[in-house]
């Protein structure tokens, strides 16, 4: 007799670059397949920063419970590390309550952290670093390359000659470790290794996205994000706190402080936006085993193409009319 080996626990990810309907398309499959949204989002994590964030509110969430959104004080400093022990938690907790986690979000180094894990490398330390950039300085980049090449070899096949960023970082933890960058990255392990996960990924023209994004940042303006500044503002939140320092709420505090006009500021978020969405889709074109879905994430396709690859065929996707699929 046979013994089939038990079904590993799913989890659904939808990512991609800003403003493509993520968060639309999370919760309507969460309806779907009887699931729970997991955050992958790193300015949704902080209390108070609202609008500027495009969180999804109480009312867009349509009853979906959802994990890893204000969770942090603006004031704190919240890591990728926090984040993939904080989400990896949640997603167990939903697997674990019979239900099952939606990661959305297009926060690429979160998503990577949760799924890939990180490099288990110590920290960075500024005072080896200015030695090193010395060194490239009097020296040139490329002994640094020869450098790595002998003790590293594998990160010196990796990184370019003149990449001196990536240079300083083998050497630094080879200096501070002893052991080089390549055993380093051989050890770094996901946090949710037996887990399936199954990722989707929308993409939109740029064009489609440069007017979802100009309409976003027009509702933001209207729904009062420069007072939800203010009131960020008097509530003590000093300037240079994280989210402060995000898209959206930097510009508006130099508006604030009379650095452009509001017209002027709005279009520099909407061009600050497209750079930002171009980033995030050279970002996830890297992560392994993406399935991309050309469409925005509200349009009925979307929800089909993602039911189909996971097997759910419901009878009809009328929003919240089928009974959910069981994926567990």
């Amino acid at each position: 007799m046979v013994v089939s080996a038990p079904a590993r626990p799913r989890l659904v990810a939808i990512v991609g670059p800003t403003a493509t309907g993520k968060s639309t398309l999370a919760v309507e499959l969460a309806l779907r397949i009887g699931g729970e949204v997991v955050s992958c989002d790193s300015t949704a994590l902080y209390r108070g920063f609202d609008i500027g964030t495009d969180k999804p509110s109480p009312a867009a969430r349509r009853g979906v419970p959802h994990h890893l959104i204000d969770v942090a004080a603006p004031t704190e400093r919240y890591s990728a590390a926090r984040y993939a022990r904080e989400a990896a938690d949640a997603v167990r907790q939903v697997t674990a309550a019979g239900r099952v986690p939606v990661l959305a979000g297009g926060t690429g180094l979160y998503y990577r952290a949760l799924t890939r894990g990180l490099c288990p490398a110590p920290a960075r330390d500024d005072r080896l670093r200015a030695r090193l950039g010395r060194i490239a300085a009097r020296r040139g980049v490329e002994c640094l390359h020869r450098w790595v090449a002998r003790v590293d070899p594998e990160s010196a096949l990796r990184v370019q000659p003149h990449d001196e960023k990536r240079l300083v970082r083998a050497l630094e933890v080879y200096l501070l470790t002893g052991r080089t960058l390549t055993s380093h990255f051989a050890e770094t392990r996901s946090a949710l290794e037996d887990y399936d996960v199954r990722p989707f990924a929308l993409r939109l023209p740029a064009e489609e996205i440069a007017r979802r994004v100009a309409r976003r940042v027009e509702r933001q303006f209207e729904r009062g994000v420069v007072d939800e500044v203010r009131r960020a503002l008097a509530a003590g939140v000093p300037e240079d706190a994280h989210p402060f320092g995000g898209l959206v709420y930097r510009q508006v505090l130099e508006y604030l402080k009379g650095v452009r006009d509001e017209p002027a500021t709005r279009a520099l978020i909407v061009q600050e936006n497209r750079r930002y969405a171009r980033r995030q889709l050279i970002w996830f074109r890297k992560e392994p085993n993406l399935r991309w879905i050309q469409r925005p994430g509200e349009h009925p396709g979307a929800l089909a193409e993602v039911l189909a690859a996971l097997g759910a065929h419901p009878t009809s996707l009328a929003p919240s009319t089928a009974n959910h699929v069981d994926l567990r």
